[in-house]
């Protein structure tokens, strides 16, 4: 499988703070599937063109199955990666956003803050996490089984899962 993921953060693509939700992508995503991943890391900073961009890249030239972004999720006025991902977006997925959120909020009732949002461009799946690597842990667990599902419909073929512990 060829994964892209996405850093979005100011601060890390100035080289004035360390990645450290990319990393948890890969760490999280290697845990939950039993798959071969090529990973495809990309750093951009808050800004729409450059996440847009970013995206399209991966997706419509790199081809790949998923795209993750992490950070710009919020509600603070630099956060616009939802926006950004809309606009790659030939249909979204609300329900593992909502999942996400839903999932989390009993123990992170400030997670309904998110707007993290998810979706299909041509046959590629794009999932917005959240930017604090605790909490991609948290949430990519919840949606696994899902993600292997919509890659079998976009792609033909079923990713393999680990066993849950």
């Amino acid at each position: 499988m060829k994964i892209g993921r996405i850093t979005i953060s100011d601060r890390a693509s100035r080289g004035e703070y360390e990645d450290l939700g990319g990393p948890a992508i890969e760490r999280e995503v290697n845990a939950c599937f039993a798959e071969t991943i090529e990973w495809l890391p990309r750093l951009v900073a808050d800004e729409i063109p450059e996440i847009s961009s970013a995206l399209l890249e991966l997706i419509d030239q790199q081809d790949c199955w998923i795209v993750f972004t992490t950070g710009g999720t919020g509600p603070a006025l630099r956060d616009v990666t939802p926006e950004a991902t809309r606009n790659v977006l030939e249909r979204e997925l609300p329900g593992l956003a909502e999942a996400m959120r839903m999932g989390t909020f009993d123990r992170v009732p400030t997670s309904i803050l998110s707007r993290a949002v998810a979706g299909i461009r041509q046959r590629a799946l794009v999932v917005n996490f959240p930017g604090n690597p605790k909490a991609i842990g948290e949430c990519l667990p919840l949606i696994a089984p899902a993600l292997a599902e919509a890659v079998t419909h976009l792609r033909g073929v079923r990713p393999r899962l680990h066993p849950r512990k």
